[in-house]
C-alpha cells in the first residue's frame, strides 16, 4: 500500500482552540494552552506516524496585526506554515462575531484545500452553530466544515481520515519515532512559560521569554536526575521584582509547578533553577529575537 504524508497547518485568530485541536489530534500535549491569547509563539510542529502515513501538524501563532518585532516573527512562522501546507485547517470559535480579517486576508485567495472547524460547540446551541456553518460555507466555500469541541474531544474521529484523502502519496518526513521537530530544551522553556501565563497577570507573561541554559543530565545516589538552569527574560526592573514576588515567593511558585510537569515530561527526576534577568526591550530588538530563536 502507497505510503501518505503532508503537512497540515493549523490557523486562526489568538485564542480559538488551535493549540489544544493539536494536542489532541497527536494525542501528546505539546503545545502550552493557557486562557490568555498570544500563547503560542513559535510554529511547533506535531507528528502521527502510522505504518502508511505521516501527517505533520502545524500549530501556528494566533493571526494579528503585528505591533513589534516579536510579533512580526510570530506572523512569518504563519507565512511559513502557509506556504508549505498541503491542508489547512482554519479554526474559528463558535461564539466569534465575524471579525476575523487579519486571518481571512492570508487565507481567501488560497488554492490550498481549506476545512473550517467551528470549535467550542459545547456551549452553542444548534441553531449557532447552523447559523456559522451557512456562513463560512457562503464566505470560503471549504472543502469541509466539522463542527467540533477540541477541549472534550468531540467529533474529531472523522478529521484525521478526511486529512488522509487529502495528502499526497510520499515517503515520511521525519523519522517514524519523532513526536516533533522540537528538542527538550524547547519544550522544558515552553512549561516555564506556561506556568508564567497562569501566575501573571498584564503584561508580565507577553514580556517574559524563557531561555534554558543549561541541561545536564547526572546520576546520582537515587538514581538518574536531569539538572536545568533557566533564565526568565524581562523587559523592566519593576516586572523582575513582580516575577520574583515578596521574599522570592511567586519564583518559587512557579518554579515548583514547572519542575512538576517537567519531570513528567521527561521522565525523569528534575533539579530546575531558575534566574530573572532585564534586557529592555528585548521584543522588539532583532539580535535578542534571533538568540530567542524568533528568525524569520
Amino acid at each position: 500500500m502507497a505510503h501518505k504524508a503532508g503537512f497540515v497547518s493549523i490557523i486562526g485568530k489568538p485564542n480559538v482552540g488551535k493549540s489544544t485541536l493539536m494536542n489532541a489530534l497527536v494525542g501528546e500535549k505539546l503545545s502550552i494552552i493557557t486562557p490568555k491569547a498570544q500563547t503560542t509563539r513559535h510554529r511547533i510542529l506535531g507528528i502521527v506516524n502510522e505504518e502508511d502515513f505521516q501527517v505533520v501538524f502545524s500549530d501556528t501563532p494566533g493571526i494579528i496585526k503585528p505591533l513589534y518585532g516579536l510579533q512580526d516573527s510570530m506572523m512569518s512562522a504563519v507565512s511559513g506554515a502557509l506556504s508549505d501546507a498541503d491542508l489547512i485547517l482554519f479554526v474559528t470559535d463558535i461564539h466569534e462575531k465575524h471579525d476575523e480579517n487579519d486571518v481571512l486576508k492570508k487565507i481567501t485567495n488560497t488554492t490550498i484545500p481549506l476545512v473550517v472547524l467551528l470549535n467550542k460547540i459545547d456551549n452553542a446551541t444548534q441553531e449557532q452553530v447552523d447559523e456559522k456553518f451557512a456562513y463560512w460555507q457562503e464566505k470560503l466555500n471549504p472543502k469541509h466544515i466539522y463542527a467540533i469541541s477540541a477541549l472534550h474531544k468531540y467529533n474529531l474521529d472523522g478529521i484525521l481520515p478526511m486529512i488522509l484523502e487529502n495528502i499526497p502519496e510520499h515517503p515520511a518526513y521525519y523519522d517514524k519515532e519523532e513526536l516533533t521537530d522540537r528538542s527538550q530544551r524547547f519544550f522544558v522553556s515552553e512549561i516555564i512559560r506556561e506556568k508564567i501565563f497562569f501566575n501573571y497577570k498584564k503584561e508580565i507573561p507577553y514580556s517574559t521569554e524563557v531561555i534554558v541554559t543549561s541541561f545536564k543530565e547526572e546520576e546520582t545516589k537515587s538514581g538518574p536526575m536531569i539538572r536545568i538552569t533557566s533564565e526568565i527574560i524581562v523587559e523592566r526592573d519593576s516586572q523582575k521584582n513582580i516575577l520574583i514576588g515578596t521574599g522570592g515567593a511567586m519564583l518559587k511558585k512557579v518554579g515548583m509547578e514547572a519542575r512538576k510537569d517537567i519531570e513528567k515530561f521527561l521522565d525523569s527526576k528534575v533539579f530546575l533553577e531558575t534566574f530573572v534577568k532585564v534586557i529592555p526591550d528585548w521584543r522588539s530588538k532583532k539580535n535578542y529575537l534571533k538568540n530567542f530563536g524568533y528568525d524569520n
